[in-house]
């Protein structure tokens, strides 16, 4: 296998990236492409795409890891911002770290992209090369971040380090409709979120879903001014620019949904999500508005309402948020790999996972006794 540096998601087809990575929304040429040539993951924000490709002896696309080199954390939910005083203090450079990831996106996901019925070689071989290129780049780290369950065991097999996170998740369990969903909370758990979306239709809001390939230019000044004003009161950089959304709207079509709620004829608040053949993903909210339990209804309510319809297994709603709990969204483990080059620092890297591992299984079996579940449902 012959392993190749690509300098852009848009180096290779659509097809190519679908064959290798089904048909998961953010690792993908419309979303990484995207990202790459609006200006949010490219080199001023701190991402230079270093995607790594395998092809075989005739030249053909066997492998595929998604790859950026950076000089610092912002944006890749790598939970490493105390790491760089780490290596400072031992007289090292932390940066530039290799991340094999989505841009501002902690959805877990594929990432050693090999294709359905694959040699098992081309994993190995992917990792392989990500290694080499940490030596030959002198980086620090190569982080693997947000992996499933198949590409966890191969990275552990090849000796990085793992990491666990905690996320909240909503699971379909054969759910008939949203009124089926509830049947499953206790009285006074069920009771509290009726009231809270009864809250919204009195407030005489009309929502709609809407998919990538169906919103036109005026809406999307809105939906990413929603977007915008979310990120700027809270201090922090909304890096998606309108044209982003436009191109990844156009291009991911079905595999967006946007649930928009309207005043009359104007909108005045969204969310923004993605979806697979498997499971919807939430992303991105804001309001024009103060309208109590608008945000529960737009990120959460119509998700799973949105799922049950369309026969999709998951709502992942994105990172952090206890508040998901009192809605059905129940704690899962999340995992990401670490291969750390310097052999000292590794040790205090695995050292240090190892104290963190134990605190967050007891987090996570902490956060399960407060479902809004039966004891039978539980």
């Amino acid at each position: 296998m012959q392993p190749t540096l690509l300098d852009c998601a848009c180096d290779l087809p659509e097809s190519d990236w679908q064959r290798l990575a089904a048909n998961d929304p953010f690792i993908s040429r419309a979303f990484l492409g995207a990202a790459e040539q609006t200006g949010a993951a490219g080199e001023a924000l701190g991402w230079r795409a270093m995607h790594l490709a395998l092809r075989d002896d005739a030249g053909r696309l066997a492998g595929l890891l998604p790859l950026y080199l950076r000089e610092h954390s912002f944006g890749d939910f790598s939970r490493d911002w105390n790491w760089a005083p780490a290596w400072q203090q031992a007289g090292r450079d932390y940066y530039p770290k290799l991340v094999s990831g989505v841009p501002y996106t902690p959805s877990p996901g594929p990432r050693l992209l090999a294709g359905e019925g694959a040699d098992a070689a081309i994993p190995a071989a992917l990792i392989a090369a990500a290694i080499e290129l940490v030596a030959e780049l002198r980086a620090s780290s190569w982080q693997c971040l947000f992996v499933r369950e198949p590409d966890r065991l191969l990275l552990e097999t090849a000796g990085l380090l793992l990491r666990r996170g905690v996320q909240f998740h909503w699971l379909n369990r054969g759910y008939r409709d949203f009124a089926d969903f509830l049947q499953g909370f206790t009285a006074e758990k069920r009771k509290k979120l009726k009231r809270e979306r009864r809250a919204v239709a009195e407030a005489g809001l009309r929502i709609e879903a809407r998919h990538g390939d169906e919103i036109d230019a005026r809406l999307w000044r809105d939906l990413h001014r929603h977007y915008r004003d979310t990120f700027l009161r809270y201090g922090n950089h909304p890096a998606f620019s309108q044209a982003f959304f436009r191109r990844a709207g156009a291009e991911l079509g079905r595999r967006m949904v946007v649930f928009v709620a309207w005043r009359e004829e104007k909108p005045v608040a969204s969310s923004i999500c993605y979806r697979d053949d498997a499971a919807l993903y939430g992303r991105h909210w804001g309001s024009d508005i103060d309208c109590p339990g608008l945000h529960f209804e737009l990120c959460y309510h119509q998700g799973i309402e949105y799922a049950i319809a369309h026969g999709l297994q998951r709502f992942e709603p994105g990172a952090q948020g206890e508040h998901k709990l009192a809605r059905g969204f129940g704690p899962v483990p999340t995992w990401s790999a670490y291969w750390i080059a310097d052999p000292r620092m590794r040790d205090v890297v695995a050292n240090y996972l190892r104290r963190e591992d134990g605190a967050m299984q007891d987090y996570q079996a902490e956060m399960a006794l407060h479902l809004p579940f039966r004891a039978a449902e539980k």
